[in-house]
């Protein structure tokens, strides 16, 4: 996988984690997150009372397609060339690089427009067209933002939810030359009409227009994209050639079940009943149509994929790239998605970034986790996702390899855990004498052996009594 998903470790991932928490502006930042999504998303669900049989549905579209996606991704070639355009498979990220710079090369392609696109992020395609004399353009706002400060998105629907408008502002005033160095930037207004100024050239110029897809649909050959600006459209229109590069779970059978998934996608992402543009294209433009490109190509990237068929994490294929999980999760709430040293963070990132870069470049992010179990709650597919990040722990554990004190520690864990006596009377032992050491407070600050959790935040102390006496006190007062 390339990207920056190739550099996540363990040292990254907790120098990450530490510069984040000691950021000011990004912890105000982050505040965004849960004043905004997480209100809304619930809004939206709660306006939706089949919700539930939707998520059923849709978990059932998934799962059918992967036992069978052989046979899907045949038929949706068949439908492709059938209107006019073609496919590309691309085994590997180089594969599906080399397949793009190729096309547009063909092409004759000077300047490229991108839409939104994880995958094309995750392939590194940006940096391997201008090696090869190409101009990109990133369309979206918020991508066209992190093109400009040379980042990698934050988060998978929000790619600049890490910053503010002032930082923006003095972005565009420094990137954005030929324009009066007084110009207006302080609002959101001011900021988004100066980029649609700018980008509206490059549209108009580009060559080859990339596309990335929510969905592909199998019956009709379609690609979907879902978003809340014009660019897609522009993206896909304008240039005499549309690339969409997508991986290879995005398919579905026909377009109902798309409609079914689209119907969760925008409620779990940004709590809208449905994104502003939700724009299906099927081919080139045909003889009549007023606008369309001359050619129209998809590639279908694997990097990994079909490898993860048939066995344990299987169910992350189902992942529609809502962001729901990273929304409502505590641990991206606090330290947003660059922490993480990988392209896809949070929850969802935890286990598929392994999955592709391998548990050697990411054994750390299984374990950035508290398990609170938010992040399946709120899936609109019903991804197990603490449990598949807990598989992920447990193969890293049988490498071999944990720290001697994490080893030793859950040796020792274990020894008292397979003698119930022991266990028990060690609890009743530490839980009162833990209590009395946190005082009035009921929280620790700083704690032996503890050093790694409450560095950067407190530690709840017991209540003096173990879950067990509690439970058995409460049974007796309430059968009294």
């Amino acid at each position: 996988m390339a990207g920056a998903s190739e550099d996540a470790s363990p040292q990254t991932f907790k120098q990450g984690a530490a510069r984040a928490l000691a950021d000011a502006k990004l912890q105000r930042a982050l505040l965004n997150v849960k004043r905004g999504f997480i209100v809304k998303r619930a809004l939206a669900r709660s306006k939706l009372p089949e919700f539930d049989r939707l998520r059923d549905e849709a978990r059932a579209i998934k799962d059918h397609t992967l036992q069978h996606l052989d046979l899907y991704l045949e038929a949706y070639e068949r439908k492709v060339i059938e209107s006019g355009g073609q496919v590309h498979f691309a085994p590997t990220a180089g594969h599906a690089r080399d397949i793009v710079l190729r096309l547009c090369k063909g092409a004759g392609a000077k300047l490229v427009t991108k839409g939104k696109s994880m995958v094309s992020e995750e392939i590194g395609l940006n940096a391997h067209l201008e090696a090869g004399g190409i101009e990109v353009a990133e369309t979206d706002l918020g991508e066209h933002i992190i093109q400009i400060r040379g980042e990698a998105p934050s988060h998978i629907i929000a790619p600049v939810i890490h910053l503010n408008k002032e930082e923006i502002a003095e972005d565009f005033a420094r990137a954005h030359g030929g324009l009066p160095k007084e110009r207006p930037l302080g609002s959101v207004q001011d900021l988004v009409a100066e980029a649609r100024a700018v980008l509206r050239e490059k549209f108009i110029a580009a060559d080859v227009g990339i596309t990335g897809a929510n969905l592909l649909v199998a019956e009709t050959g379609s690609s979907i994209i879902v978003t809340n600006e014009g660019n897609g459209d522009l993206t896909e229109t304008l240039p005499r050639l549309h690339i969409v590069i997508a991986s290879i779970e995005k398919i579905v059978p026909t377009l109902e079940d798309a409609c079914t998934i689209l119907r969760l996608l925008a409620r779990s992402g940004t709590g809208q009943e449905i994104t502003s543009y939700t724009t299906f294209a099927t081919g080139p433009r045909r003889r009549g149509d007023p606008d369309g490109p001359r050619s129209y190509h998809v590639v279908l990237l694997d990097n990994g994929r079909s490898e993860m068929l048939g066995g344990d994490f299987q169910d992350m294929l189902r992942c529609i790239r809502c962001g729901a999980c990273l929304n409502h999760c505590p641990v991206y709430g606090t330290i947003g998605g660059h922490a993480y040293g990988s392209l896809y963070p949070g929850p969802m990132g935890a286990v598929l970034t392994p999955a592709l870069a391998g548990i050697d470049h990411a054994r750390d992010l299984p374990n950035a986790s508290s398990f609170c179990g938010r992040c399946e709650e709120v899936c609109p597919m019903a991804i197990p996702l603490p449990s598949l990040m807990r598989k992920w722990r447990e193969r890293d554990f049988e490498r071999g390899d944990p720290p001697l004190a994490q080893r030793f520690a859950l040796k020792l864990w274990a020894f008292a855990a397979k003698r119930p006596l022991l266990y028990h009377a060690l609890g009743r032992a530490v839980a009162p004498l833990l209590a009395r050491l946190a005082g009035a407070q009921g929280r620790f600050r700083s704690l032996p052996f503890a050093g790694a959790w409450t560095g950067t935040r407190d530690l709840p102390a017991p209540e003096g009594k173990t879950f067990h006496a509690l439970y058995a006190e409460r049974r007796r007062s309430r059968d009294r």
